[in-house]
């Protein structure tokens, strides 16, 4: 068992069913997935930076992204439909811990003048969106081998039913949130 969930059984769920009086452990939020994603707008004339992506997304999160495809074409962007035009990932169980474990206490703190990140990023039905400039902050990733910095969009889904039981279930899991 990933140290992430250890702690989630053992320390969180007990904190959170005191917290917002739960009568039942069911009842208590829990992290449902993770989908991270790159938006490659570049695709459409650089072929090669997909698979660069690709490549990136697959180190960090030890899973093979899918490609989106446009859903309609915009000829002031040049784009056609079904082009590629971007790579998701979306993480459960093991792997999801062990990413998130690794987001939050090896990554997040590896960004320059690193305060916290917003806690207003929630989407009113308790799922949180994180968007990160540089894929360089991630271990696995070898600045050296990189073709151009990329950001990408963690979004962690949860089953928490309002935004302050996912923002109090993200913190007592570790996320560096800043101070309100």
């Amino acid at each position: 068992m990933s140290r992430l969930k250890e702690k989630y059984h053992r320390e969180v769920v007990p904190q959170l069913m005191k917290e917002f009086n739960y009568k039942n452990v069911m009842q208590v939020p829990k992290v449902e997935k993770v989908v991270i994603n790159i938006g490659l707008g570049e695709a459409i004339q650089n072929p090669k930076a997909l698979e660069t992506a690709t490549a990136d997304i697959a180190a960090i999160s030890g899973q093979h992204p899918i490609i989106t495809r446009a859903k309609k074409s915009i000829a002031s962007f040049k784009l056609r439909a079904s082009a590629a035009i971007g790579i998701a990932v979306t993480l459960r169980g093991k792997r999801m811990y062990d990413f998130l474990d690794k987001l939050m206490n090896a990554a997040l703190p590896r960004i320059r003048d690193f305060q916290g990140i917003s806690r207003n990023s929630f989407d009113g039905r308790g799922n949180y969106t994180l968007g990160i400039k540089e894929q360089i902050i991630f271990p696995e990733i070898e600045y050296d081998k990189i073709d151009k910095i990329r950001g990408l969009e963690v979004t962690v889904v949860t089953t928490a039913r309002t935004d302050d039981e996912a923002r109090r279930l993200l913190e007592l899991l570790g996320m560096p949130l800043r101070r309100a």
